[in-house]
């Protein structure tokens, strides 16, 4: 089994590896990124001789299409603005692929994968990712599905890293087409801070108002629930609350649109400006609470009667006393895992349809819960009769 990192040397995507390097079989573990330094330094950190690097850039299509080629799978790391390229160089590799990010770029390379008898995952983190494996368990107990709402908190600095700034200006551009909800058979367009609901996540997150964001699950979902009847698909997410604040500051003032400026003859967008200034001061690359939290609901019928399941997910602190998942770790850990978890089962040959596929085709949930509670990721569930 060998796994090509591509992106490999990001703070998420090396816990991805950590992971290959703890719990799989892989016999070559490669660390391809465009930044030689940072790819050496994972490739010590490790210290694992299944691992090495080569120097890789995205852009340089058929280079990167050689360095691929004889891989059984490529993970993929890199940043939603990338997502179609990589996508094409490992499809046309003849690789299996997995990516965190999922937003559509992807299904371009649909036709390349299935003829090369190859299989793409777009967007298995944990959201999107884990949480459509919540949703289909759910599912699975239930004769038919009106409602899915899927929610999630992700405790991290606004921009520790140039893929998680990029993140958070997509989610919330105002001029983005797929900001959608799932309603009455139809995908409808909502703006940013859109049908605001209050979620109880456990501690030590608490409650605090979520909103619809762009992800993939409400495409997904839709796709693989039509035949239980779903009626309503909401996606929401929160960031901590001072990034919340920022981001409707904003928002608010226009910001989010990126309207290109000139300053001393020089032009350039001003969330480009307002992303370079947050990596690099505190107030950007820190925060006070870290980690992971998801929250799923889902009704439907069973036996003539209305059911609510609720599903959550919890993992160790970060306050320290666990090794390995202290600070922002507890955060890139949970990201990371599911794609290491994906990336593995693809390379044992488990994903039996080809093509650029979505989580829910590919993958049994009780498989992900029983790999992600061996690395102490915990899926819990309650039922309610309505």
């Amino acid at each position: 089994m060998k796994i090509f990192c591509l992106g490999g040397a990001g703070r998420i995507c090396r816990e991805a590896i950590l992971d290959l390097v703890k719990n799989s079989a892989a016999t070559r573990i490669t660390v391809a990124d465009i930044n030689a330094e940072a790819a050496r330094q994972v490739v010590a950190w490790l210290a694992d001789p299944r691992v090495d690097f080569v120097v890789a850039d995205v852009t340089r299509r058929a280079e990167l299409i050689d360095q691929m080629r004889g891989y059984d799978v490529v993970m993929d790391g890199t940043t939603i603005g990338l997502n179609g390229l990589s996508t094409a160089c490992i499809a046309a590799a003849a690789c299996h692929g997995i990516n965190l990010n999922g937003f559509g770029e992807e299904a371009s390379s649909d036709a390349e994968f299935i003829k090369n008898g190859k299989t793409c995952v777009p967007g298995f983190g944990m959201t999107p990712g884990v949480t459509q494996m919540m949703v289909m368990h759910a599912a699975e107990q239930l004769d038919t599905v009106e409602i899915a709402r899927v929610s999630h908190g992700a405790y991290r600095p606004i921009a520790f890293s140039p893929s998680i700034f990029e993140t958070t200006a997509y989610e919330y551009d105002p001029q983005l087409p797929g900001r959608v909800v799932f309603e009455d058979g139809e995908f409808r367009q909502v703006p940013p801070f859109a049908r605001p609901r209050d979620i109880a996540l456990p501690e030590p997150y608490g409650t605090a108002p979520e909103y619809i964001i762009p992800h993939a699950e409400t495409k997904t979902l839709a796709k693989n629930l039509a035949g239980k009847g779903i009626r309503l698909i909401e996606v929401r997410g929160t960031w901590p609350q001072p990034n919340m604040q920022l981001i409707r500051a904003l928002y608010d003032w226009g910001f989010m649109r990126n309207d290109k400026i000139t300053l001393k003859g020089v032009e350039f967008g001003i969330m480009e400006a307002i992303g370079a200034y947050l990596m690099q001061v505190r107030e950007g690359r820190e925060t006070k609470l870290y980690g992971y939290s998801l929250h799923v609901e889902v009704e439907g019928q069973r036996d003539g009667q209305r059911v609510r399941h609720t599903l959550w997910h919890t993992h160790p602190s970060s306050d320290g006393s666990v090794p390995d998942w202290a600070g922002l770790r507890a955060y890139t850990r949970n990201v990371g895992i599911p794609l290491s978890i994906g990336a593995q089962l693809l390379a044992q040959g488990l994903v039996a349809k080809c093509g650029v596929i979505t989580p829910e085709e590919a993958f049994p949930p009780a498989a992900v819960f029983a790999a992600l509670k061996k690395r102490d990721i915990h899926i819990h569930e309650a039922v309610a009769f309505l």
